[in-house]
């Protein structure tokens, strides 16, 4: 195996850790008022302004030559603050093929609840739109190929939303593997634990929720249709008509990242349990998971997502390897290396004292010690990315690059179906009670 020694590990890390303070300095720049050429410039409108879909916007602004002109979404109340964040003269409306019939939009942001993303991206490429759709790319699995057929005939950009495919710091965990700084990888365990109220998807609803503020009809689209219900319609992640479960909202996340840092296409077969715990308030979504996939280029990935437990929030990857560890937390990367035994060692002390005499002067003319003084100590070497990074902000500036060069993006259609796939392989699991296979390079249900 490829050892990474320290020098390399450091000198890789500073052109990382320089390249990001290129990048926030560019939005520095532009935040203090530089002025992008006209070709430059890139007009957007957001499909969804809640909770994640104002956080990209509000990324995605940032970056430089970036104007949000427009915003569709089905509450007033989050138009009317829309126009709070982003002045008056913001076009806002209820129905975004308002905003796709608009010739001075060049890019929109697809924020909706799941149920929604297949037709809003389809929509939007046909209408000459490039797209950035929130993750998970798909709510069912005939979604997947109707959104890459449609970036392919239309020849749109579409980025997924799981920003950590342009984070450095998965950056540098993939660079790392590839390097064999842990040796053979074998095993992926990764959780997603989030201990609270809101982080179980109990958001707040505003008090003017009213079938006369919301557009109810225009939400439920594909969906059941049934009276309006403002729980299902701003916390609509507790129902699977509308969302994807904790396998669509965090699992993917965690599938992204495997997927980038190993250059794996997908898990082959998956087996998963779980169930409602403890949020007992008529959603039908688990609030705890687990799941185990196989992978054909030889390792597993275990997956946890925990809404019940007293602890911290946490996330974090760690892949195990034939030399050592490697572990993603927050913003930091740590290998700690092992090196496998050179020698296969001896059981003995059942033997008579002169057979493990004997057996152990042959033994060492064989395997001589390597460290007579010892043991060399256990390598431990860590990347953390500089004070205020932000991968989301990376995410967006490597989409709108892709906009204007029409360059490939970090994560096409077909990344995102794969991410989302096996992912939503854990809930299919679950209805059916064993285990379920996927082709992740047909991406298609065995």
């Amino acid at each position: 195996m490829t050892s990474v020694d320290r020098r390399t590990f450091i000198k890789a890390a500073g052109i990382a850790a320089a390249g990001s303070r290129l990048q926030m300095l560019a939005a520095a720049t532009h935040e203090a008022g530089q002025t992008t050429a006209a070709n430059d410039h890139i007009q957007i409108a957001l499909i969804g302004a809640g909770i994640q879909g104002q956080g990209d916007t509000k990324n995605a602004v940032q970056v430089p030559g970036v104007k949000l002109v427009a915003v569709a979404d089905c509450y007033d109340g989050r138009l009317a603050h829309s126009k709070e964040l982003w002045g008056n003269d913001l076009f806002t409306t209820r129905d975004y093929r308002e905003i796709l019939a608009r010739q001075d939009i060049d890019a929109v942001i697809i924020a909706t609840p799941d149920h929604w993303h297949k037709q809003a991206a389809v929509d939007a490429m046909k209408a000459g739109k490039d797209v950035y759709c929130e993750k998970p790319m798909i709510h069912l699995y005939s979604d997947g190929p109707e959104i890459i057929e449609t970036a392919r005939s239309t020849k749109r950009i579409i980025q997924i939303g799981s920003q950590r495919v342009s984070s450095i710091v998965y950056a540098k965990a993939k660079e790392l593997l590839a390097a064999g700084a842990i040796g053979q990888l074998n095993m992926v365990t990764a959780r997603w634990d989030r201990n609270s109220s809101i982080g179980a998807w109990n958001y707040t609803v505003p008090l003017d929720a009213s079938p006369e503020t919301c557009d109810w009809p225009r939400f439920l689209g594909s969906a059941p249709k049934i009276p309006f219900n403002a729980e299902h319609f701003f916390q609509w992640r507790k129902w699977k008509d509308y969302g994807s479960g904790v396998a669509g909202d965090l699992f993917v996340h965690l599938f992204s990242g495997t997927h980038f840092i190993t250059g794996s296409h997908g898990p082959t077969r998956a087996m998963a349990t779980g169930g409602l715990r403890f949020w007992k308030d008529g959603r039908d979504a688990p609030d705890v998971l687990l799941a185990l996939f196989d992978y054909a280029e030889g390792f597993n990935l275990s997956l946890r997502v925990n809404f019940v437990d007293g602890g911290d929030e946490s996330e974090g990857l760690i892949f195990t390897g034939s030399e050592g560890i490697m572990e993603i937390a927050g913003s930091t990367v740590t290998v700690t290396r092992s090196p496998r035994e050179k020698e296969p060692g001896y059981t003995v002390g059942t033997f008579t004292d002169a057979m493990q005499k004997r057996y152990i002067e042959q033994y060492r003319q064989k395997y001589p010690v390597e460290h007579p003084t010892g043991e060399p100590p256990v390598g431990v070497e860590k990347f953390v990315a500089p004070k205020g990074y932000s991968d989301s902000y990376d995410h967006f500036h490597n989409f709108f690059d892709s906009v204007r060069t029409r360059k490939p993006v970090v994560e096409d259609a077909v990344f995102g179906f794969r991410a989302a796939g096996a992912a939503l392989l854990s809930n299919l699991s679950m209805e059916k009670r064993r285990m379920v296979e996927w082709n992740p390079n047909t991406m298609k249900l065995a």
